[in-house]
């Protein structure tokens, strides 16, 4: 198995409302696709894999400009791919944990941390998944279940060793799951706060009120912000909202984005958030807090003993701390209720996780959030993910933060809305928009494909980036 050639494309796209998530607020972003012809025992296959390269989500540093941040996360997708061209192994276990270890020790070297490094090493998996998948005529869900990828489960969990995926995943993945909606810091809560100037024409709904009745919303993931004042002004108009369109058949989770300093900030801002009467009834719907404290404190030692001490603490997970191998492990360890999972973060490493989560005990928590998931690649490949691991409530936003694909060339737009309409429907301009009823997405077409996608992208109208070989330092 190697790589024969590759090509990356990029497409910049603008949001069609502001999305603001702890220390950035997204306006434009660029979507990037890689696709790689690989060799494997049987023939040659291509495949594609996508992500929108998101500002201050690997590496919060405020004071970094945003270009300067592109540029980074351009540079661990060229490493990864020109590494992956110097690799011939037997399986595509084998042919990732290789890559991975490669961009591992090269970003130690530059002291970049994991979680942007293995970003570029996740989507070279991704595209190899695909092309793998694509050649063998079998779906994802077939290929895990069968063991095709050879996942060695040992050599990553010593505690896993002698076990395979089929042992600990569903026998069949999920023919749907539930949207889990995002509300970000900067989302009109109803249309009336939503000045004339900034109204949309383009049939989507716009505020939270709109996007409950519209699609039938019953899982809502929360952004705060650790500003006990305005999160508690916030969170009481939100109940309120939730209460009046939903009754009581909704539930929620809480995404503090890292603004937490420690675990003890974190439950002093919870006790006094628990200590609002108006909130009475809000806090029996919570499912998991996301990542309070900032990954620089989150695992450390002292975690313990603090989680310890906190005996009625919410269920809380990591997901921005999850960078390295052994993440996952050392947050159960210090009493994490589980983690999350991202394709960004790995495709095989994320079924090691989940099964790791499922023999450590049946309270534990593997979720499943987003990364301003688009289609025509990204979203799918997402979903096909979820739906092998069996995570039912998955975060779903880039439907909301973007017009569907209408910013994509037609032949993509007509790509997606022929082969995959059950997962999207025509806007009334006609491009395709992710299809939500009673707050669920269906994945018939998603898991009938290869990989997700039920297609072969077909590039046109995307932008080629130039990679010179070796180009890397």
């Amino acid at each position: 198995m190697k790589i024969i050639d590759f090509q990356i494309y990029r497409i910049d796209l603008q949001t069609r409302i502001p999305f603001k998530y702890g220390i950035a607020t997204m306006t434009r972003v660029p979507e990037i696709f890689v696709r790689l012809r690989a060799e494997f025992g049987n023939g040659e296959s291509t495949g594609f894999a996508s992500d929108c390269l998101p500002p201050k989500w690997f590496t919060k540093i405020p004071d970094k400009p945003l270009d300067a941040e592109i540029d980074e996360m351009l540079l661990v997708i060229r490493r990864a791919l020109e590494t992956s061209r110097k690799i011939s192994v037997p399986s595509l276990f084998a042919f990732w944990k290789a890559l991975y270890d490669e961009q591992d020790q090269w970003a130690r070297q530059r002291t970049m941390p994991p979680l942007l490094a293995h970003f570029g090493t996740s989507l070279v998996e991704r595209a190899l998944i695909d092309a793998f998948c694509r050649l063998s005529r079998v779906t994802f869900a077939q290929a895990v279940q069968g063991g095709l990828f050879k996942i060695d489960l040992g050599e990553l969990r010593p505690e896993l060793r002698g076990r395979t995926p089929a042992d600990f995943l569903p026998k069949t993945p999920l023919s749907k799951v539930i949207a889990r909606h995002t509300i970000g810091l900067a989302d009109a809560l109803t249309d009336d706060e939503i000045p004339p100037t900034e109204r949309l024409n383009d049939g989507l709904p716009q505020s939270l009120e709109a996007s409950v009745r519209r699609y039938g919303l019953k899982h809502f993931k929360v952004k705060v912000n650790g500003q006990l004042a305005n999160d508690l002004t916030r969170l009481k108009r939100i109940a309120g909202i939730l209460h009046s369109q939903c009754g009581s058949k909704y539930a929620f989770t809480l995404d503090a984005n890292e603004q937490f300093k420690s675990i003890g900030d974190f439950q002093a801002w919870w006790r006094a958030v628990r200590a609002e009467p108006m909130l009475d009834g809000l806090w029996e719907r919570l499912l998991f807090v996301e990542q309070p404290v900032h990954r620089d404190f989150a695992l450390r030692p002292e975690v313990a003993a603090e989680f310890k001490s906190w005996r009625q603490r919410p269920p809380i997970i990591i997901d921005e701390s999850d960078g390295s191998l052994d993440a996952v492990s050392t947050a159960l360890r210090l009493a994490y209720a589980g983690a999350s999972h991202k394709n960004c973060k790995g495709v095989i490493k994320g079924i090691a996780n989940r099964c790791l989560i499922a023999q450590s005990g049946a309270n534990l928590i593997m979720s499943g959030e987003d990364l301003c998931n688009i289609g025509p690649v990204a979203l799918q490949q997402d979903l096909a993910v979820m739906a092998v691991l069996g995570i039912d409530s998955v975060e779903r936003n880039g439907h909301h933060y973007h017009a569907g694909l209408s910013q994509f060339p037609a032949g993509i737009q007509e790509q997606v809305a022929t082969n995959q309409s059950d997962l999207y429907r025509r806007s009334g301009s006609g491009w395709p928009t992710v299809a939500i009823a009673n707050g669920e997405i269906k994945l018939t077409t998603v898991n009938a494909a290869p990989f997700g996608v039920g297609f072969l992208l077909d590039p046109k109208g995307l932008t080629p980036i130039a990679l010179p070989l070796d180009s890397v330092p």
